[in-house]
């Protein structure tokens, strides 16, 4: 199925929010720019209070005192089906990762159960150019789209309780960077020393959707 024939689902959450899901068999970038547009596009209308952008799927909160559903939902619908406009590329980022050892404590396990080298793995996994499909989840966690197939990896039976802040994850079919140190089950290959929320920054998280990361081993394996 092509971006242009994707029929997205909406939910009502509540009273106050609309869920938009968009999500097909497998990550759409066309799809995911359309996503983008209209959380741009639906802050502009009165009593529209937040857009939060997923992968493939936008939520939209409201106040409902101010603004009926149905015109929320009738402006979501309007929108999706105006004709497809590709974005402006985002910035590309490059992002240093410590590989291996103390700092990415999964990564011989990880080769070894692929069957590749260190080497290899790391070849992999800084091999494409990344795009932000989204940001959050936590403030300043990064949704990556990009990940090379051979590297994707069921998450941990047992999540750890403290993933460190800067650690460099796979999880499923998608790689990421943890903002904070928090509870996560997915793999840790290594660390960032890139400080990805800040909220005494102007614009406290790093990335926006629509950047676009490469990962640069910073020293051999």
């Amino acid at each position: 199925m092509s971006h242009e024939e994707v029929e997205p689902r909406l939910s009502h959450e509540g009273t106050g929010a609309i869920l938009l899901d968009a999500a097909g068999a497998s990550f759409d970038i066309h799809v995911q720019e359309k996503v983008w547009r209209l959380a741009r596009e639906l802050k502009f209308i009165h009593g529209v209070t937040e857009t939060v952008p997923g992968m493939n799927n936008l939520m939209v909160v409201f106040d409902a005192l101010e603004l009926d559903a149905f015109v929320v939902e009738q402006s979501m619908r309007d929108l999706w089906a105006a004709p497809y406009r590709p974005e402006e590329p985002g910035r590309i980022v490059d992002v240093p990762v410590f590989y291996g050892g103390a700092d990415g404590i999964d990564l011989d396990d990880f080769a070894r159960a692929r069957s590749l080298s260190i080497e290899e793995v790391v070849a992999r996994h800084t091999a494409p150019l990344y795009s932000v499909a989204a940001v959050g989840a936590m403030p300043g966690f990064v949704y990556l789209s990009g990940l090379d197939p051979s590297l994707a990896a069921p998450r941990l039976s047992n999540p750890r309780q403290g993933v460190p802040k800067g650690s460099v994850i796979i999880g499923g079919t998608q790689t990421g960077i943890m903002p904070i140190t928090a509870p996560s089950g997915w793999h840790i290959l290594g660390r960032t020393p890139l400080d990805l929320f800040d909220p005494a920054r102007g614009r406290p998280a790093l990335f926006r959707p629509g950047d676009r990361i490469r990962f640069v081993p910073e020293r051999p394996q």
